[in-house]
């Protein structure tokens, strides 16, 4: 039987016509007829190199198109001068589609992912801003201000007593943790007991004391520095006190109280409780800071000398309503970060699952 150009076959195999896959047959064209021979005319190494230069491709990865099948009609003859070398390789490699290359692409540049791996633990979180707060402390009082010497000495500013109860603060959180570790698995009923008291002395101090002064004293602070520098941090205070010892007593308390707000839960007294604190801890600053005026003649801060009698009481209740109001915003964001009620109801469910 006479052999058939690649242009003379049957109908199926002629350009624009159906094989018994129900598909149109590719026909190679005249270059690609051409390109076909130089290949066939190659020696053998040359064309194995071009061929392992050549990816391999599947059948399965190439959308739309199934496997063809051997002998077909539809398919091109494998000896022919037009057959794809590509069908006559039988080896497949495994390799990634490309949407999820991509996608693991973007997953490799996304922050959370590298950030997720890299947290650091609360514990050691809070022992490093207890270190930090007690560098802060030793440095500030290490400085030799005329301030210092004059009667009620650092107490008599509400910043260094802000560091104290910061320092105090982190410091309950440090022994807390410890205890935790230390009762962790021991069934002591007092050990419990006592870990309790030292969580709720934890909370109640961070409700009451820590984030509303610490906030405060960030807020009213860059506030009136803002506006004129000498009615609260004159400038003679630049050749005692360093720029990163006025950020670390002014700046970093805020970022600092946040992020423990954020790590841990804290249980909030019931409101009236929490006020009535708050109002106490106003009020007797207040009258300490009238005290020092009546001891000395001098007020605390040269804001005070340019009021006068009446707006100086106005100033007073504005400063307790705004730490007031600290402490509102201290519950309302611990609620709205951790669902306080459900904690409640976890922290009630685990003794009847024990």
């Amino acid at each position: 039987m006479p052999l058939r150009s690649p242009g003379s076959g049957p109908a199926s195999s002629r350009p624009g016509s159906r094989g018994s896959g129900g598909r149109r047959a590719r026909q190679p064209g005249c270059c690609q007829q051409r390109r076909h021979r130089r290949r066939r005319r190659l020696p053998r190494a040359a064309a194995g190199r071009r061929r392992a230069a050549r990816p391999f491709r599947s059948a399965a990865l190439r959308p739309g198109r199934g496997r063809r099948r051997r002998g077909g009609a539809g398919s091109p003859a494998r000896t022919g001068t037009g057959a794809h070398t590509h069908t006559t390789h039988t080896r497949t490699r495994k390799c990634t589609p490309s949407w999820l290359a991509a996608r693991r692409r973007r997953r490799r540049g996304r922050p959370g992912a590298a950030c997720n791996m890299a947290l650091v633990p609360c514990q050691v979180l809070r022992a490093a801003i207890l270190l930090s707060y007690c560098s802060i402390l030793c440095n500030y009082k290490a400085i030799d201000m005329p301030a210092h010497q004059t009667y009620g000495g650092s107490w008599k500013f509400l910043t260094f007593i802000d560091l104290v109860i910061q320092a105090v603060f982190f410091g309950i959180c440090v022994l807390t943790d410890l205890s935790s570790l230390l009762t962790k698995g021991n069934d002591s009923q007092e050990q419990e007991r006592q870990l309790k008291k030292l969580i709720s002395l934890r909370d109640w101090v961070m409700a009451v004391l820590a984030f509303p002064v610490g906030v405060f004293v960030v807020t009213m602070f860059w506030s009136i520095y803002i506006y004129d520098r000498e009615l609260v941090y004159p400038k003679l205070l630049d050749n005692f006190i360093p720029a990163w010892l006025n950020h670390g007593m002014h700046t970093t308390v805020l970022p600092f109280v946040l992020i423990e707000m954020r790590t841990t839960h804290h249980q909030y007294p019931s409101r009236s409780c929490g006020l009535a604190a708050v109002c106490t801890f106003a009020v007797g600053y207040i009258l300490w800071v009238c005290w020092i005026h009546h001891v000395t003649g001098v007020w605390v801060y040269p804001l005070l000398e340019h009021l006068s009698p009446g707006v100086k009481i106005i100033f007073f209740a504005a400063v307790t309503v705004i730490i007031n109001i600290f402490y509102l915003v201290g519950e309302v964001l611990n609620n709205y970060i951790w669902d306080t009620q459900k904690c409640i109801e976890e922290g009630k469910e685990k003794p009847k699952l024990d």
